[in-house]
Order: structure tokens, then C-alpha cells, then sequence
């Protein structure tokens, strides 16, 4: 599956443009993350792909398929996550995702075989049967997600997912991410939160002002920690970082040490317990300014219009 947004546009109140002549493109496989500051254009670009919305000028197609010509044929095959989810007291998680399954068609056994499918995949097998106003609101993202992909839809967009989660709520989220992407779903996905996008992204795209930034960005498997240690074991310490498993590489950085790793909080931690065991025991661990917060803090101004 091929997704092209191509030139579209997107005018409010007759002189604000939310969207201004934006391109790109991704597919099966790939997992985008969509970047910008407030206001930059990313909702109203993903609402139009989910077909809630209908640009001014240009089009989006699924294949070459037009989501504007054939919003049916669209609606098959995108799962849309908004930021949020209604609340009801009346209505259990189950239920739910049952009337979704229904209102994109799934038929007959396959409604039950769905949902239960996509609630053991989010982890909502066991709160199936309580209600949406008495969940968490990293459960409630898990509803939401689950909703999108109640009919197994090829594409899935994710607006802020990760807003007000919890660090173990957005880890557990981005694990599934990359689930889903490795299954062959093509995602596009927005957040704030750039170091989150940068662990499970395979590109991204950065837009302002609704124009895309003319830059190409590629998430990289390995990262950089920063390290620093107490004076006597400086000496020492080189030699003891080359030789622990999971470092690919070491260096001197002025006032302490970079060690390259595998991205991931796994081996993040992998290396933490190796540096223990060592005795080499850190003052300092943090993992450098990802590359994606770094360009788009040097090629994005902040504007909003």
C-alpha cells in the first residue's frame, strides 16, 4: 500500500492557510513520524487523509486510489487515532469495539473474532467488560487504538497518541508502534514528543506553517549515551567501555564519555546493569539530543502563521 498526499491545500477563514501545497508520500512497512509546532497543519492534513475533512486543492490517494473521489473505498483501509476519546458510562470497552467492527463492515463471526483480536493484541482482553469512563487515560488510548484497527485497516493515523500518557503507558505504546509497522502497516504518526518518534520511526517529515521542510530524516537503530564518572576511574575507564557488551563504540568527551549502543530502552538498561557489574559506576547517564529534536530545532522558527 502507497500513500500520496499531493499538493494539498487547506484554506480557513478565507486567508489562513493551514495546509500550503504539501507533498509526501509513504508505504507498507513504514512507520512516518509527522513533526511541527502548534498549528503547523498536522490535524487538519490527517483528518483530510481520514476523510473528515476535504482540502481546497489536491488530493490524497491510497494506490492511486482518491480518498476524495472514493471515501468508501478509503474508509476500508485507514484506521484513524484521534488525541482523544469520548467518555460514556453506558457503554463497555467490548460493546465499543463491537459497534465499530459493525460500522466498518466486518460481518457474521468475523465481528467477534476482531475484537477479540485487536483486545488481546492492545492489552484490553481483561478491562473488556468495564466501561469507557472508568479507564485510565493510557487505556483509553488503548480503546483508541484498538477502534482503529478493528477492521485490520493497511493504513493507520495517529494524532498525538502519546499526548498525557504516562512513561510506562507511552513505552508500552511505541512497543506496539513497532509492532504494527513490522506486520507491513503503513503509519503516519504526530507527537511532540521527538525522542519517542525517533524510536520507533522508520523517516519523518517535518512541516511549518503547512509547507514541508525541505529535509529528509532518517531514524538511525543506534544512539549515544553520555556518560561521566568520578576522577579516578577516568584512567581506566576507556578500556573498561570497549570491553562491555553492547558497546559499538567509545570516546573521550571533553569533561566525560559517548558510548554508542542499539537503540532502545532495552539496551539502555542492558548497559546500565554491565556498567554496574563492572563497578563502574556513572554519575552522570543520558542519552544525547536525538537527531530528529536537533534538526527540527535548527530548521523549524516556531511560527504558527
Amino acid at each position: 500500500m502507497k500513500v500520496e498526499v499531493t499538493n494539498l491545500v487547506k484554506t480557513f477563514n478565507q486567508d489562513f492557510r493551514a495546509v500550503d501545497d504539501l507533498s509526501f508520500s509513504f508505504s507498507s512497512g513504514e512507520v512516518i513520524g509527522f513533526v511541527g509546532p502548534n498549528g503547523a497543519g498536522k490535524t487538519t492534513t490527517m483528518r483530510i487523509m481520514a476523510t473528515l475533512d476535504t482540502p481546497d486543492a489536491g488530493d490524497i490517494t491510497l494506490d492511486g486510489v482518491s480518498v476524495l473521489d472514493k471515501p468508501e473505498h478509503a474508509h476500508r483501509l485507514i484506521g484513524f487515532m484521534p488525541d482523544d476519546l469520548p467518555s460514556r458510562a453506558d457503554t463497555t470497552v467490548d460493546e465499543y469495539l463491537d459497534f465499530f467492527a459493525r460500522a466498518y463492515g466486518v460481518k457474521g463471526a468475523a465481528i467477534r473474532k476482531s475484537v477479540e483480536s485487536v483486545e488481546e493484541f492492545t492489552g484490553l482482553f481483561e478491562f473488556r467488560d468495564r466501561t469507557l469512563n472508568a479507564l485510565s487515560k493510557g487505556m483509553k488510548q488503548r480503546v483508541s487504538l484498538a477502534r482503529a484497527l478493528v477492521h485490520d485497516p493497511a493504513v493507520l493515523i495517529m494524532d498525538e497518541p502519546a499526548n498525557g500518557l504516562d512513561p510506562r503507558a507511552r513505552i508500552e505504546l511505541r512497543e506496539l508502534v513497532k509492532a504494527l509497522g513490522e506486520n507491513g502497516k503503513a503509519i503516519l504518526i504526530s507527537s511532540h514528543i521527538l525522542s519517542e518518534l525517533e524510536e520507533m520511526c522508520t523517516a519523518s517529515v517535518i512541516i511549518e506553517r503547512g509547507r514541508r521542510v525541505d529535509v529528509e530524516v532518517k531514524t538511525s537503530s543506534e544512539t549515544w549515551i553520555k556518560l561521566r564518572f568520578l576522577p579516578e576511574f577516568n584512567e581506566k575507564a576507556m578500556p573498561m567501555l570497549l570491553e562491555t557488551p553492547g558497546v559499538l563504540a567509545a570516546e573521550n568527551s571533553g569533561n566525560g564519555w559517548r558510548v554508542k549502543i542499539a537503540s532502545g530502552d532495552q539496551s539502555a538498561a542492558a548497559l546500565a546493569e554491565n556498567l554496574f557489574a563492572k563497578h563502574l559506576v556513572p554519575i552522570l547517564f543520558e542519552p544525547e539530543l536525538g537527531k530528529l529534536e536537533d534538526i527540527f530545532m535548527h530548521v523549524t522558527k516556531g511560527n504558527l502563521a
